[in-house]
């Protein structure tokens, strides 16, 4: 739910693979009222045939859930997050839109990421003692991994220290790989 974060939007696929109406749903979330979540999937999965996905909205939009999504900007991505680390995210960020002004800093996932149009190009996230990169693309950190010599690298991110000195010349060649695979 990335782009629209809105439980309800499952609905319909909801009322088209069951049959019943979603105030039929809502009667039965209502009778589930006292049961833990993991109860209340499992009831969902295991006696009407949902999936994890359309009961996990019905769930949480009963308990009261209507959106997954969390933030709506950077700022407040960002709050509550130590100055150290937040001024890297933003240092980042600053950085690759000087380069790049046609790139969208957008929140997905409950990420801050930069799209292009409608491509992902690199997201960021905070952990507890360092700031993660994770550039979109075909093997871009195997491609990369000559210029990524002293970062610990996952398999699909690059673990960047919280106090990270940002590197502009290597924030271009992560994305840059990402950029020519979408062209403009």
């Amino acid at each position: 739910m990335p782009e629209s974060a809105d439980r309800s939007s499952y609905f319909p696929a909801i009322e088209q693979k069951h049959g019943q109406p979603m105030s039929y749903w809502f009667e039965v979330m209502g009778e589930l009222a006292g049961r833990k979540y993991p109860e209340q999937i499992a009831y969902l999965r295991e006696n009407h045939g949902f999936s994890q996905t359309h009961a996990n909205a019905l769930v949480l939009y009963s308990r009261g859930s209507t959106t997954s999504r969390r933030y709506d900007s950077l700022d407040g991505y960002l709050e509550g997050i130590d100055p150290v680390r937040s001024a890297t995210v933003r240092a980042v960020f600053a950085s690759l839109l000087a380069d790049y002004p046609d790139l969208s800093l957008v929140i997905a996932w409950n990420q801050p990421m930069l799209k292009r149009n409608q491509d992902y190009v690199i997201g960021v996230s905070v952990a507890k003692e360092h700031v993660l990169l994770g550039p979109w693309g075909d093997n871009v950190i195997e491609r990369l991994r000559p210029v990524l010599e002293g970062y610990h690298l996952n398999k699909k991110t690059i673990r960047v220290p919280a106090d990270w000195n940002v590197d502009s010349e290597l924030l271009r060649a992560i994305v840059e790989p990402r950029l020519a695979e979408i062209g403009n």
